[in-house]
């Protein structure tokens, strides 16, 4: 068998695949700086006729899949496949994997960090010392930047996959109070409080949206549950900008009808009018969608991902090394 791999791939997760397949290619879109195109992929697939096709961010649309008509498989590694066309894949009966939970742990710990840091006022204070502020016997730091403590908070979470899941479970040791919305999930051992997702806006210090990008999901989170909010609380999106309708945010916040939001996705990445209006609000904390970038999400894509290519393969053939 043969496989082609543009994703990013460590040496061990390489060496293990190399059990089963006579061949493997390995052209990481790292080593371009950017996503493969559809006519690159093309070019690659169409000269092999590979079994297995493991990618990350690269498109991979009709054109591409009908480069290759011996494909067995499409291994995605992300959260959710939304960079193939997965409905003609199963069209020609190619099995598409994705690696669910893979940068579970790294948006959790920007979570907590990015939401210590908007209520410990970190930035604006590390600021005023940068311009000099700070003078003899003065108190103003302490007055000024006093912030908030993340115990004692409730916590809802809309969407309570790999990565609320992850949240929820540091979140205990502050101690803070979880409760969610998934209509999807049901906490097992009664640790965590399923409320509705009005409940979720009303109830909570902290509102975490935590939702994939689909046809269901899109601008789900809009005026009617914004203003349900606690005029204290603070809004937090690292899934997907879609789910939320921007302008109804924007507008809670310019209107302080909420105390801020701390924000890692846009609705255009690079950002447009209205992302910066998002960006550049006093109340805003923005990273530019970094919540996954860990050297470690790439170990963890690798794992789950040679889980699932290896299962597949011991399910459908021997093993190569026995032939």
């Amino acid at each position: 068998m043969k496989a082609l791999i543009t994703a990013p791939y460590n040496d061990a997760g390489l060496h293990i695949l190399k059990e089963y397949f006579d061949t493997l290619h390995y052209h990481s879109w790292k080593m371009k700086n950017r996503a493969f195109r559809p006519d690159e992929l093309i070019e690659m697939l169409q000269n092999e006729e590979y079994d297995v096709f493991i990618t990350e961010h690269d498109e991979v649309d009709k054109s591409v899949i009908d480069a290759c008509p011996t494909l067995k498989v499409i291994g995605v590694c992300r959260g959710t496949p939304s960079n193939v066309d997965v409905s003609y894949a199963k069209q020609r009966n190619i099995k598409v994997l994705n690696t669910p939970g893979r940068n579970a742990q790294a948006v959790a710990e920007l979570f907590i960090a990015n939401v210590i840091t908007f209520y410990r006022k970190t930035i604006l204070a590390r600021q005023w010392l940068l311009d000099e502020k700070w003078e003899k016997g003065a108190h103003t730091s302490y007055l000024e930047f006093k912030g908030n403590e993340l115990a004692g908070k409730t916590v809802g979470m809309v969407g309570f996959g790999a990565v609320g899941q992850h949240i929820a479970k540091i979140l205990e040791s502050f101690p803070a109070k979880v409760i969610y919305y998934d209509p999807y999930y049901k906490d097992s051992n009664g640790r965590f409080s399923s409320v509705s997702l009005e409940d979720v806006f009303e109830k909570s210090d902290i509102v975490t949206i935590n939702l994939p990008a689909n046809e269901s999901t899109k601008e789900m989170i809009d005026r009617h549950l914004i203003d349900r909010m606690k005029s204290e609380a603070l809004f937090v999106n690292m899934s997907r900008a879609m789910v939320v309708k921007t302008p109804d945010l924007i507008e809670a916040l310019q209107q302080d009808e909420i105390c801020g939001a701390v924000l890692d996705v846009f609705d255009h990445e690079p950002p447009g009018q209205n992302d910066y209006t998002l960006i550049n609000h006093p109340n805003v904390l923005a990273t530019p969608h970094i919540a996954g970038a860990t050297h470690e999400v790439e170990d963890h894509h690798v794992e789950i991902m040679n889980t699932q290519i290896t299962t597949w393969i011991k399910e459908n053939y021997e093993r190569i090394s026995n032939h």
